[in-house]
């Protein structure tokens, strides 16, 4: 199973392929990538020197270009899909149809990915995208169990499945996800942006801190509870008699005990979610998922990685893989 990492800045790539990546993701600096950022991404010259750099050590990058474009106003999506192919980049990561349309089109020889932005959960879905732009390989959203993933896999064969297995959890079928929108105006599917940082604020009180996003209270932390981002699907809210998380605890997907069952289940790559973390959260996980990867090809006893500083609260879940939302 190819190892696929997160690039959020020319450092980070850098990191990451020297630390044993298969494959880097990343993006341009603009809308038109789901991590946008201040601070984060590459410009077009940036793009070139990293792919250069990659491919100079054997391994892969993948150019995410996986939001969904505005209306009337495609230029922007379509550059980026013409810069990254001329960057050499080994694939590209869509969701938008009318966007993966453009690329097959324009670009007939160009590797496509469907990002996981598009919610392609199912077997038609896939056979969709294949039967229409010929796609290699489809981004599964989190929201599928391991024998639900094997049974997609079984179906839409030869094309690959990649499937996310450490890092910041999202508890909808991404892509679908509006949210966000409502507190802050900004669309993750459309500005590339999760509870941007711009609308998040923290109030200390006596008892604790609170946390909120576009003005609304998302949580409220007591002295000494580990606090989590501000998003709107893991928040903590007062429902009927009871008080609690509704979709999800704010908590990181760790799945690395499931690589065998996955790769039983005949899944092509493994994912980590990251672009927006720092070189040391890049270089710790991709490190540890090389050897536990590593160990379990060569057939040696399996250790899973020990991540729990590297996690959202300092906790994890396996999410959907082992259990039903709630």
């Amino acid at each position: 199973m190819e190892l696929i990492c997160p690039a959020g800045t020319p450092a980070a790539l850098r990191v990451a392929v020297d630390a044993g990546a298969d494959a880097v993701y990343c993006g341009y600096a603009d809308e038109t990538n789901a991590r946008n950022f201040p601070g984060l991404n590459f410009s077009r010259a940036e793009m070139r020197e990293g792919v250069a750099y990659a491919h100079r050590r054997g391994a892969k990058v993948l150019v995410a270009v996986n939001t969904f474009p505005r209306a009337g106003a495609v230029g922007p999506w379509r550059r980026a899909v013409d810069d990254a192919v001329q960057a050499g980049a080994d694939a590209l990561i869509l969701a938008d149809i009318g966007l993966l349309d453009y690329a097959a089109r324009t670009h007939p020889g160009q590797r496509l990915h469907v990002s996981v932005q598009a919610a392609a959960a199912n077997p038609d879905s896939v056979r969709f995208y294949v039967e229409a732009f010929g796609v290699k390989r489809v981004v599964l959203p989190r929201v599928l169990t391991v024998a639900e993933i094997a049974a997609v896999a079984r179906a839409v064969a030869p094309c690959e499945t990649e499937v996310f297995v450490f890092g910041g959890l999202c508890v909808m079928a991404e892509g679908r996800c509006s949210l966000s929108s409502y507190a802050t105006g900004q669309s993750p599917n459309m500005n590339g942006v999760c509870s941007p940082a711009s609308h998040v604020a923290y109030r200390e009180r006596a008892d604790g801190l609170v946390s909120r996003l576009g003005g609304f209270t998302i949580n409220t932390f007591g002295r000494g509870e580990a606090a989590g981002y501000p998003t709107l699907c893991k928040g903590r809210f007062r429902t009927g008699p009871a008080t609690g998380y509704l979709f999800e605890d704010p908590v990181s997907l760790d799945a690395a005990a499931l690589l065998p069952a996955l790769r039983e289940a005949g899944v092509a790559a493994l994912k980590i979610e990251g672009r927006q973390r720092g070189r040391a959260y890049v270089e710790g996980v991709v490190r540890a998922f090389r050897e536990a990867l590593s160990a379990l090809e060569e057939g040696r006893p399996f250790v899973s990685p020990g991540l729990l500083s590297l996690t959202e609260g300092q906790s994890t879940t396996q999410g959907a893989y082992r259990k039903a939302w709630r």
